[in-house]
């Protein structure tokens, strides 16, 4: 029997729980799902600790069912607009330099380059390694064995609020499930439908969900920007339900069934049949004006997108345009709509080459979920992790705790 690894992605609208074994030759295949409707949780933050760890207990429930795997331990994503990122360098003299730079030597260098000035409410979640410099040769992607006297590191530190990183590792811990890594969700994603191509020419991933837009840009194989904005698909639904005076469930399935983020490419006299408030109401409505509704939004999401870019100082190292995922980003017009405000190449990605339970996987609503797995494999298959654990006192803590009676 192989490793298992289970993630779970604690979303906006839904939490879902995945498991996954590791074979001898290190392929993953996915053996328990779990997914169940969110709450608790608003843009993508836990706002009821209760609710959200009612909803985590059910989805994880539903997984260990279907896998006969009992988890233990997990990969959690985190989100929300809580999330920020700075850039820092470190460097450090390399110990031995006859030997070659060792991993003691790495760990250092990425120690000084963590020694930035963060507010004490606030949490180190990935100190990610960007590229190294040994002896002024830069672009070293992986420096140990190499000889020199003089390291440096370039990283991308992702910080959150304390508070909110704190309340979801209680909500996952509180049912005994011990956080293996928190993991920014534009990262996990990115592991599950960026190709290698992608990631070295520079691309940007958005994954759109129910709370959030999470935007990450990768160049030069590495992650060199995060950003969380507190835009996604509920704010579709909410305006549709306000636009067609309809019930919020209402609009929802509206949105799934026939929504379309540009209108230019639907016939003006197509109509549908909506329910609306009031008892036993029915409404004729206009999808062409369904339409219209959605791409305001939308429009504004991509904007939005297109300052976060810019702002990051990176808009023009992106050959290979927009990704997007997300349960949004199956919209219906969605990449017409991206090319034509954010003038990049636009497509949507999906997890792919996955094996086992995957049919309803295979689809950008279940990026970050599939990519919580790979990013648990990679660590597993690595010696050195690209981003910190849960803090060692804290898992002192928990050791202690199951040795303390009652």
């Amino acid at each position: 029997m192989g490793k298992t690894i289970a993630g779970i992605d604690v979303g906006t609208t839904k939490i879902c729980t995945l498991v996954g074994e590791v074979d001898d030759e290190g392929l993953l295949r996915i053996v328990g799902v779990g997914i169940t409707p969110s709450r608790g949780l608003r843009k993508g933050v836990v706002v009821n600790v209760r609710q959200a760890a009612e909803a985590i207990a059910t989805s994880v429930e539903k997984a260990e069912r279907l896998s006969g795997y009992e988890i233990e331990r997990a990969y959690v994503s985190i989100a929300g607009a809580h999330i920020s990122s700075t850039n820092s360098r470190g460097v450090v003299a390399i110990s031995h330099s006859r030997q070659g730079i060792t991993e003691d030597d790495v760990n250092r260098a990425l120690d000084a380059a963590q020694a930035i000035a963060i507010p004490y409410n606030r949490e180190v979640i990935h100190t990610v390694p960007r590229g190294y410099t040994v002896d002024g040769q830069d672009g070293v992607r992986e420096p140990l064995g190499m000889h020199g006297y003089r390291l440096e590191v370039e990283t991308h530190i992702v910080t959150g609020a304390a508070t909110s990183i704190q309340n979801l590792i209680k909500c996952v811990e509180g049912l005994d499930i011990a956080v293996e890594q928190l993991v920014l969700g534009p990262l996990a994603s990115g592991e599950a439908v960026l190709t290698d191509t992608e990631r070295e020419m520079g691309v940007v991933l958005a994954d759109i969900g129910g709370g959030t837009t999470d935007i990450s840009i990768f160049i030069e194989g590495s992650v060199w920007h995060t950003a969380i904005l507190a835009v996604g698909g509920n704010h579709l639904t909410n305006d549709i339900a306000i636009g067609l005076r309809a019930p919020f469930t209402t609009a929802e399935d509206l949105k799934k069934r026939y929504g379309h983020a540009f209108p230019q490419s639907l016939a003006v006299d197509e109509m549908l049949d909506v329910a609306a408030f009031g008892e036993n109401a029915r409404q004729a409505v206009s999808r062409h004006f369904l339409s219209q509704i959605i791409e305001a939004r939308m429009a504004e999401i991509f904007d939005l997108i297109m300052k976060e870019i810019k702002r990051s100082g990176y808009d023009g190292l992106l050959p290979a345009g927009v990704v997007l995922c997300g349960g949004t980003a199956e919209l219906a017009g969605i990449t017409e709509l991206g090319r034509e405000i954010l003038g990049l190449p636009v497509r949507v990605g999906a997890p792919h080459d996955l094996r086992g339970l995957v049919d309803v996987l295979s689809s950008p609503a279940y990026a970050t979920s599939v990519g919580l797995l790979l990013w648990g494999l990679q660590q597993a298959t690595t010696a050195r992790p690209r981003t910190r654990s849960v803090p060692w006192t804290r898992r002192l803590a928990q050791w202690f705790r199951a040795f303390l009676p009652g």
